[in-house]
């Protein structure tokens, strides 16, 4: 029999978990890796449910499960001991657990890797462990275009406008992924579940207040706040202020389904340990009348539905706000990008320097990426 190896949190298991475990145990004797509390913690900046312990009790105890043990390293690759001593033949993850630098690793490793599709058990529902949570409706943001015109050092040099979408929580997106997920955990503190209703602006003064009391040194960006708070597509103008001059937002069904279906994400490496946004900044009077062009023509695109535009006008804005914060990007984000600058309309990364996605445009689909959904 082939070894066969998965590794992953498997907090509140569910029937969603088995149908994986018995999928991967089709291709051989399946060893499941699990992460620790500590892992956990750092990863998605909460508690799991269950303790190592009792997560490690219930997989065991699952027929598919030849056998299983706690991770000793950390991170998303807290694995590494482990698989080089398991020596496995395959590598089995899940689509939404899918990560450059694990399919690096098989390969370095010459294991083969597959990729599953999340497929239920016949006649069961397709279970998540964030939706058996206790629901929390609070969206996620993903700036389009002109991320960093909303900081006044920047917006100072030309005015210029940030484009956001606000996204639904379907996937518990990494801690630190440069998806407003500091600023979504203040808006929780704030309102527990849900947005509640009442007049956007107001409501996202509220929440950048919250998270930016005075004395704050390094102040939030209010295109985080605003990300959330507002549904659909926004355009907001800054010139020189924390807070927009202007927002425009778009809420058309059918262009929102338009921009969905040709918006790919790929998990990026995880941060360096050291790693710093603003070291070696050079923002300049050019690079931000670029990066302003750059989200003008993005939103332009998009309102006439053209991807090629979109995906060129994409790539620009992610150009000049590296060209000011080259430490945005590492070696190895620029390579993985490499290989996916041919065969896609635009590109930009949702974090800094990493712990994000990769954000691809592109009106064909793209291998093993996740699909978001915009909040209507």
């Amino acid at each position: 029999m082939k070894k066969v190896f998965v590794s992953g949190c498997y907090d509140m298991l569910h029937s969603g978990h088995v149908a994986f475990f018995e999928e991967a145990a089709g291709y051989g004797d399946l060893y499941v890796g699990i992460g620790s509390d500590k892992t956990i913690c750092e990863l998605k900046a909460r508690k799991p449910i269950n303790t190592d312990a009792e997560r490690l009790y219930m997989v065991k105890a699952l027929r598919a499960v030849k056998d299983a043990w706690i991770n000793r390293g950390n991170g998303v690759l807290d694995f590494i001991d482990e698989i080089k001593a398991l020596k496995p033949d395959i590598f089995f993850v899940n689509s939404d657990g899918h990560s450059p630098v694990k399919e690096q690793l098989c390969r370095e490793l010459d294991i083969a890797y597959i990729i599953s599709k999340r497929i239920p058990s016949a006649g069961l529902p397709v279970r998540s462990t964030t939706a058996l949570r206790e629901e929390c409706r609070i969206p996620y943001r993903i700036d389009l275009a002109g991320g960093w015109l909303d900081q006044p050092f920047v917006s100072k040099h030309h005015p210029g406008a940030v484009l956001t979408v606000s996204i639904e929580p379907d996937y518990e997106f990494n801690d630190r992924s440069g998806m407003s997920t500091s600023s979504r955990k203040k808006a929780i503190e704030l309102w527990h579940t849900d947005i509640p209703e009442g007049d956007k602006e107001k409501l996202a003064k509220t929440l950048f207040c919250f998270e930016n009391p005075p004395g704050t040194k390094y102040v939030s960006g209010s295109q985080d706040a605003l990300g959330i708070v507002y549904p659909g597509l926004n355009r907001l103008h800054y010139q020189g202020n924390y807070w927009p001059e202007a927002i425009d937002s778009i809420n058309d069904p059918e262009l929102l389904n338009w921009i969905e279906e040709r918006l790919w994400l790929i998990p990026l490496f995880p941060r360096h340990a050291t790693y710093d946004v603003l070291s070696d900044t050079k923002v300049s009077k050019e690079e931000v009348f670029r990066l302003s062009n750059a989200a003008e023509a993005c939103w332009q695109a998009i309102l006439s539905r053209d991807t090629a535009a979109w995906g060129k006008a994409f790539s620009a804005s992610f150009e000049a706000q590296t060209a000011m914060f080259p430490n945005m990007v590492s070696p190895e984000i620029l390579t993985v990008l490499d290989k996916y600058k041919p065969t896609v309309s635009g590109w930009k990364i949702t974090g800094a320097g990493g712990g994000g996605y990769f954000v691809f445009v592109n009106d064909q689909p793209i291998a093993n990426a996740i699909q978001i959904r915009i909040r209507r």
